[in-house]
């Protein structure tokens, strides 16, 4: 688990555990999100358990390639929801690029191209210990709230079976014992996390494979995911309880909330509109693109990032009257 705490030497200080515990005193929190996708973008991102799996092994990727700590996850067939630790630019890089290599699975496997293009990604700070406790709980809920036939602790696709369970196991109906795998790297460990070298994202090296614990093709949670921290920012398992009982959908802004009103920052959206305008048009120059060509590239920037009418206008060299309600 070095790897996962490693990575930030502040990591205690921005999760407030550095702080006396004081009852009923919320303590805050520096560089946690909580980032989620909607889950009415798309009929199904995860169709059957190789989908699943693809997807879980794709954190495990994720946790190597980013300066980031995976707090908790849980993916839906619709949605996914993570909360991470980590500044905000290296956690958003890192859900493109998940969001990214999910739409090349899905191409490839399923013949559904740009399946993803439209699915907005939105984000939200979490500023307090209270507020963490209350997202984590809500993310790994998300199954039975959904109506799955899961407990919390058990649905196989999120980090809810790790929280307070025994050390060392993966506590979850369809995956109850272990297995440890020391030898597969190279070519055998690649094919397993479909991992490769794309659009300037280096993976893994061969040695970041040893001893990692793997069964049934699928990389085991525990090896990418904080649960140990998550651990101390409950501090017992009364607390962790308590929260899980506590916790509704309403303490955690939805699209209609807080979450859907924050933008993208302007610098960051002009990156997007470059990257986006290339791949659509073949050229990152405005000047270049005629009305039409803006307006497709001003709605594609809207479906698929969470940034106002009027930035979005403004970005596409468009006039914000003329344009509002045709975005």
């Amino acid at each position: 688990m070095s790897s996962i705490y490693g990575r930030w030497s502040d990591l205690s200080t921005d999760l407030g555990l550095n702080v006396p515990y004081v009852k009923g005193l919320n303590v805050s929190v520096r560089n946690c999100w909580h980032f989620c996708t909607d889950g009415n973008a798309v009929d199904a991102l995860f169709k059957d358990e190789d989908d699943f799996r693809y997807g879980m092994n794709q954190i495990f990727v994720m946790s190597r390639l980013f300066r980031i700590t995976i707090l908790a996850f849980s993916l839906m067939d619709t949605h996914v929801h993570f909360v991470l630790h980590g500044s905000y630019d290296d956690c958003n890089r890192m859900m493109h690029e998940y969001l990214r290599r999910l739409s090349i699975h899905i191409s490839v496997r399923h013949r559904e191209h740009n399946k993803l293009l439209r699915m907005p990604l939105t984000h939200q700070s979490v500023d307090n210990d209270f507020y963490l406790k209350t997202v984590i709980c809500y993310t790994i809920k998300n199954a039975p709230t959904a109506g799955l036939a899961y407990n919390a602790w058990d649905y196989p696709w999120s980090s809810g079976p790790l929280y307070f369970r025994p050390k060392g196991c993966w506590n979850s109906p369809q995956w109850s014992r272990m297995a440890t795998v020391t030898d597969l790297k190279g070519r055998m460990m690649r094919a397993i996390l479909h991992s490769q070298s794309t659009h300037g994202v280096t993976d893994i090296e061969d040695d970041g494979f040893l001893n990692v614990k793997v069964l049934d093709g699928l990389v085991l949670p525990d090896e990418y995911v904080a649960y140990e921290m998550v651990e101390k920012i409950f501090r017992t398992h009364r607390s962790f309880n308590y929260f899980m009982s506590i916790t509704k959908d309403s303490d955690v802004e939805s699209r209609g909330g807080l979450i859907s009103r924050l933008t993208v920052p302007m610098q960051e959206m002009r990156q997007h509109r470059r990257e986006l305008s290339m791949e659509m048009f073949g050229t990152d120059l405005l000047k270049q693109l005629d009305m039409p060509r803006r307006i497709r590239l001003a709605r594609a920037l809207k479906s698929r990032y969470n940034s106002s009418v009027k930035q979005i206008a403004r970005l596409c060299g468009l006039v914000y009257d003329e344009v509002k309600n045709m975005l």
